[in-house]
């Protein structure tokens, strides 16, 4: 026969009782406290606190006799300094989470699911952030280095040349005409450097995002003007191009030159770090602000971005003539300089040289033509036409 004492906090389930008429409170000693009890409630329950539950084979004891000369009886409690599950706040919190998922009908897949990605961005943020704070994170970018998939580039080309036809028969969308633009910078600033590296590591990703913000400021211009990235219908005359054989003969010196720089230069991980990184950096920030200025001074001063209504002279029109040309003489430059190949940037700046000073007089006869003496005083004020104090 077994009565059961139950404690929902420190009691066993079960005490068996038969055949042992002592029962110790030995491990139950930091839970319990006594306190005394007036002989005159002798006939009070022993243990207030517990409940004493009869099952079909319990039986009743007698109460046990009383020591003589004992005045008190011992009154047996739980202690106060134990906390219950309401008085948890961990608990509380808990089911106040599992109550909020149950009203929106969460199924456990997706409570798993949902886990699960909060996990990978709590350390995809963590590494992040330790990166950042890495200074070889900005200082030799160790964290670019990558084999260089040579499938990538091909479907890279392919794509391009798929897209520049569709675009010479004007039938290009937006996402062509960037597949065409992200083609080409592809094959001027990794392929080179990954084919005589065999890897890739640093400023060739650099360059490669640099490249295309570079380029597309005339793009974000119209979709700030107009809300859209094509051009508007304007008078044809302003549509200054040389002929066919010298763009063909620039874009494939531009090529070259991108070549010979890898070619040139020293291994990727050979480049420096450090402060040399510093001043690449610096002159690209100038090579930016520069065509942005000139970008945005000009589509001031003109109408429908292509044709100007006035001589601007403003911002880094009071230094040279043509800033966007020098811009993009002065990113590739940049280029050289990160890659350590000067034979190559004197070579890209020679072919820049020729092709823009074509273009340029083709396009300052025109200025002549429609706002004569005010150009022709401007020219006589800003002497120079790409390079402050040189040319």
């Amino acid at each position: 026969m077994e009565a059961v004492l139950l404690c929902s906090k420190v009691a066993p389930r079960g005490t068996p009782l038969e055949g042992n008429r002592k029962f110790s409170f030995r491990h139950l000693n930091k839970h319990l406290k006594c306190n005394s009890l007036p002989a005159a409630s002798r006939n009070a329950p022993l243990l207030c606190s517990f409940e004493a539950i009869k099952g079909p084979y319990s039986l009743r004891y007698p109460p046990s006799p009383v020591r003589k000369g004992s005045s008190f009886l011992p009154r047996c409690s739980i202690s106060t300094s134990t906390v219950s599950d309401s008085d948890n706040p961990f608990l509380s919190k808990f089911r106040e989470l599992v109550n909020k998922v149950i009203q929106l009908k969460v199924k456990p897949f997706d409570a798993v699911k949902l886990t699960l990605l909060l996990s990978i961005l709590t350390l995809a943020t963590k590494k992040i952030v330790t990166l950042a704070f890495n200074p070889f994170f900005w200082m030799y970018f160790s964290w670019t280095w990558l084999f260089w998939p040579w499938f990538i580039a091909l479907g890279l080309a392919g794509y391009g040349i798929y897209c520049f036809r569709k675009h010479w028969l004007g039938q290009a969308n937006a996402f062509e005409q960037l597949g065409i633009v992200t083609s080409l910078f592809t094959w001027l600033t990794l392929v080179p450097p990954a084919y005589f590296n065999g890897y890739l590591e640093g400023w060739p990703f650099v360059f490669f995002l640099a490249y295309h913000y570079f380029f597309f400021f005339n793009v974000s211009v119209r979709k700030r003007l107009y809300g859209d990235h094509y051009a508007r219908t304007h008078d044809p005359k302003w549509d200054v191009e040389t002929p066919l054989w010298s763009r063909v003969l620039f874009g494939v010196g531009v090529v070259v030159g991108h070549w010979l720089a890898a070619f040139e230069g020293p291994e990727l991980h050979r480049l420096p770090g450090g402060w040399a990184s510093v001043g690449i950096w610096g002159l690209i920030t100038v090579t930016m602000l520069m065509h942005y200025d000139s970008t945005l001074y000009l589509a001031r001063y003109s109408e429908k971005v292509v044709v100007p209504t006035d001589v601007v002279q403003f911002g880094p029109y009071r230094w040279v003539r043509h800033p966007i040309y020098a811009s993009t003489m002065l990113l590739f430059a940049a280029y050289c300089t990160a890659l350590r190949a000067p034979m190559s940037l004197l070579f890209l700046v020679a072919v820049c040289l020729v092709y823009y000073s074509r273009k340029a007089k083709m396009e300052e006869e025109l200025m002549v033509e429609s706002f004569g003496q005010r150009y022709l005083d401007y020219a006589d004020k800003v002497r120079h036409k790409f390079i402050p104090f040189v040319y």
